[in-house]
């Protein structure tokens, strides 16, 4: 029996309030799946809340302040056969103001778009489709 344990995840969907989400595509230095659009996602720190977790990825990754956070579903996420990777996401849907919007971590990312849900760009991040499922 293996003694890895899964992490646990505040993956969240930004919107404007309006319709429109907001992605970001993985530049070079992403950890996984460079190229593709994604949400945004951190790890939950020891004793912190899923809303201070948010809040600090959302100020971290996009440089913005969350206007309304409100959870919207979880997923254990398990990825490779064998599984290789293990976590459980907590997943939030976030409202921005789009013009507070800013890449703040341009080594993991390459650009920011806002998207209609239903015409996203791609290629997708492999994870994003059923975190946006919870989103709808």
């Amino acid at each position: 029996m293996s003694d890895r344990t899964p992490s646990v995840s505040c993956v969240f969907v930004c919107h404007d309030g309006a319709g429109r989400i907001l992605l970001a595509r993985r530049g070079p230095g992403a950890r996984d799946e460079a190229g593709t659009w994604d949400c945004g996602a951190g790890a939950l720190e020891f004793g912190e809340t899923f809303e201070a977790a948010v809040t600090r990825e959302v100020r971290e990754e996009y440089v913005a302040e969350p206007l309304e956070i409100r959870n919207i579903g979880v997923r254990n996420v398990l990825r490779g056969d064998p599984v290789d990777s293990h976590w459980v996401a907590a997943v939030f849907a976030v409202r921005v103001d789009p013009a507070a919007v800013a890449i703040g971590e341009p080594h993991k990312f390459d650009a920011l778009e806002w998207f209609d849900p239903a015409g996203l760009s791609s290629p997708l991040h492999s994870q994003l489709a059923d975190t946006l499922a919870l989103f709808a």
